[in-house]
């Protein structure tokens, strides 16, 4: 019997094009990706340490750095309970409509953020299908409008619209990464704990979510990153109050307006620390999870 073997020629290229392809790759990378980073740093700096912490120390970028974490704080927890359980239902269990939940988890990445951003107006604005029900010359619901007006509780143009924004732009990160590893470990060890005689919470517990933490860890980071750096929806919630509602790619936004441009590089530089310490983070989960794979 005459067994093919495949040419070396066949699964191997010539020395030059594998130093072509390799200089066009790191060539599109310093382009694209170093020379910007380091752009960024050197004109944050270009006026002096002392003008570039003024800036980063300023009250105004201060609450925007604290409205920036407290929307991540509050999106990113949410989220990854979400995103745990939309995969658990996905992957472990089937059910009518798995597809339709599987689409409404992908919705935000069909969606521009900046319409995203507007149907929270045409909700909740005082235009708004639930703005007009609370209107406080003639509401539907005067108990409840006379409580969010004695506790000036607003949503739009305040930080419960930021924050409800930015949930939804970050809604699939922890779900669509857990969704196909839960997948491709399959059913058997969550089906040989309930046979023993664990419970639902047993099995999840000590059989799935161990099998899942590095993919649930880089889900998190990525979902973190996105809530950080989200600028379009957060935009057109925000109302562009400074010291208020500005995050922080609102208050670069604010600063760069102003003709500030060191200023405007000096937050942004605070942005691409993130973006740096995200991706150590992203390298070390992915070693992890690869080291995991292989025992």
């Amino acid at each position: 019997m005459n067994v093919l073997v495949p040419s070396r020629h066949t699964t191997s290229e010539p020395p030059w094009v594998r130093r072509f392809l390799i200089g066009v790759a790191l060539a599109f990378i310093g382009v694209f990706l170093v020379i910007p980073l380091i752009f960024v740093f050197t004109q944050a700096f270009a006026k002096g340490i002392g003008f570039y912490f003024n800036t980063i120390t300023d009250p105004m970028a201060w609450s925007a750095v604290k409205l920036t974490l407290l929307a991540a704080a509050i999106s990113v927890p949410l989220n990854c309970v979400f995103g745990v359980c939309a995969a658990w239902a996905i992957a472990k269990f089937d059910f009518r409509g798995k597809n339709i939940l599987l689409t409404l988890i992908d919705l935000p990445f069909s969606v521009s953020p900046v319409i995203a951003g507007m149907i929270y107006v045409l909700v909740f604005g005082a235009q708004g299908w639930l703005g007009l029900w609370l209107n406080a010359d003639n509401p539907t619901f005067p108990a409840l409008a006379n409580w969010l007006n004695d506790h000036n509780f607003k949503i739009i143009f305040a930080v419960p619209g930021i924050v409800l924004a930015t949930i939804f732009v970050t809604v699939p990160f922890v779900a669509r990464e857990l969704i196909p590893l839960m997948q491709a470990q399959g059913r058997n060890e969550e089906e040989a704990a309930r046979v023993l005689g664990a419970s639902g919470w047993q099995t999840f517990w000590r059989v799935t979510l161990p099998n899942v933490k590095w993919g649930l860890l880089y889900g998190v980071i990525l979902c973190n990153a996105r809530a950080m750096g989200e600028f379009g929806a957060v935009s057109v919630v925000s109302g562009h109050i400074r010291g208020q509602t500005n995050t922080i790619p609102l208050h670069i936004e604010a600063l760069y307006d102003d003709l500030n441009i060191a200023g405007a590089f000096a937050v942004a530089s605070l942005l691409a620390f993130l973006a740096l310490i995200t991706l150590g983070l992203k390298t070390w989960v992915e070693h992890k999870n690869a080291a995991a794979l292989e025992k």
